[in-house]
């Protein structure tokens, strides 16, 4: 991180919730008797929603909060102790981007949504770590890149970011389940507004969750976006 792309320390109106995805139990399969296997995100990540800082993103912010929950994974796994207060806020994102080239003046302050590509860029110039970007044409071939995302959770651990564009709400994804040919991704869903009570309340309420590949948008694309850091 060099000296143009310093993040300053930052506060938070409640603590952070840290790893949700330890929470939830597997899913329920009609597949009992075939094998399965479950790979997960390795180390430790915050959850960062909507407003969750005290700044205003409600229906436009979600995968500056996805890239958030990367930053601190990424700052954890390179021994950071006080994780939360150096991630970038959502203006540092911004005007990161800006400072590359990637994006014109204006963008800095605006609700402009960002995607993989952006994600990729950001963590590049930011903390140099370089990202695969997974493209996938329709909900239906999610399942034929299953054993590519588990030796990615399997090889890296890293937090996944995903977005489309029918489906536009960006998530990330923590952790992969395959039981006989049924898939399920971990969904970190960002959509949260408020001081979630718990992780439970997380689980309960849908935005901590296994999604079967089935029940994403059956007429968007994907990008997934895989941080390369070991």
């Amino acid at each position: 991180m060099d000296e143009e792309h310093q993040i300053t320390r930052k506060c938070y109106p409640y603590q952070l919730l840290r790893n949700v995805q330890k929470c939830l139990p597997l899913p329920k399969t009609n597949a009992a008797a075939e094998p399965s296997v479950t790979s997960y995100t390795k180390g430790d990540f915050s959850y960062f929603h909507y407003n969750c800082d005290g700044f205003k993103d409600l229906g436009w912010g979600c995968a500056y909060r996805t890239l958030q929950s990367i930053c601190s994974w990424i700052a954890g796994k390179r021994g950071a102790t006080d994780v939360d207060v150096l991630v970038p806020s959502i203006k540092e994102i911004q005007q990161t981007l800006v400072q590359i080239g990637d994006k014109e003046n204006d963008f800095v302050g605006s609700h402009d949504w960002i995607g993989a590509i952006e994600v990729f860029y950001f963590l590049d110039a930011l903390y140099d770590v370089v990202c695969r970007i997974i493209h996938i044409a329709s909900h239906e071939d999610l399942k034929k890149y299953a054993n590519v995302l588990k030796k990615y959770f399997d090889d890296y651990g890293g937090l996944v970011m995903m977005g489309g564009d029918m489906d536009a709400g960006s998530k990330g994804i923590a952790g992969i389940h395959i039981s006989g040919n049924q898939v399920y991704l971990l969904v970190i869903d960002p959509h949260f507004s408020g001081v979630p009570k718990s992780v439970q309340e997380l689980v309960e309420r849908g935005y901590i969750r296994w999604q079967h590949t089935s029940e994403f948008v059956d007429s968007s694309f994907y990008n997934i976006c895989l941080p390369q850091l070991k």
